[in-house]
């Protein structure tokens, strides 16, 4: 019975091992849905081959360095929608508490709200207490084509996205 125990919690460690593995260039993007800030369903799989999609991944609306770094995305919001970009957020937060990030804070773009952490788990993007730092960008097939991952440097994801995106269309 111990040792059927110790397998079990093996291959459970194992299993979420597996999920927690951060999705990375070259990889395709899962296709989900998820209610954005007005309630209204966003789908990746609807979206694909329309825009070159940004997603930015942050771990709370309204502290500090999440504001920071979704204000950078909205003050770059012209240069974003110049390069033919569409922004998304996404954190575990509630509609309602995206609805007012955004108020607050005027986000020109859409908030999704994964309070099951779905979508977070499928890009393996949560961390030890809380859905980390992490900005993609997903090409026209729905391919992963740029990452970058800092937790206490919200505003250089926009920066790094801008010269991605640039140097993309070289």
């Amino acid at each position: 019975m111990k040792t059927l125990l110790v397998i079990a919690s093996l291959f459970t460690i194992l299993s979420v091992k597996a999920q927690t593995k951060q999705l990375d260039v070259g990889d395709t993007v899962p296709k989900f849905t998820l209610l954005n800030q007005d309630g209204k369903p966003f789908s990746m799989k609807d979206s694909i081959g329309k825009k070159v999609i940004v997603i930015f991944f942050y771990p709370k609306d309204e502290s500090i360095m999440c504001t920071k770094e979704a204000c950078a995305f909205r003050d770059s919001s012209s240069a974003l929608i110049k390069a033919g970009a569409l922004v998304i957020g996404i954190n575990q937060g509630t509609v309602e508490s995206h609805k007012k990030f955004a108020t607050d804070d005027n986000l020109p773009y859409q908030l999704l709200s994964d309070p099951d952490e779905k979508v977070i788990t499928a890009f393996g993007v949560k961390g030890k207490m809380y859905t980390d730092r992490v900005t993609y960008v997903v090409d026209k097939t729905g391919q992963i084509v740029f990452k970058y991952h800092s937790l206490t440097e919200g505003k250089k994801h926009t920066d790094e996205v801008l010269k991605f995106l640039r140097e993309m269309k070289q």
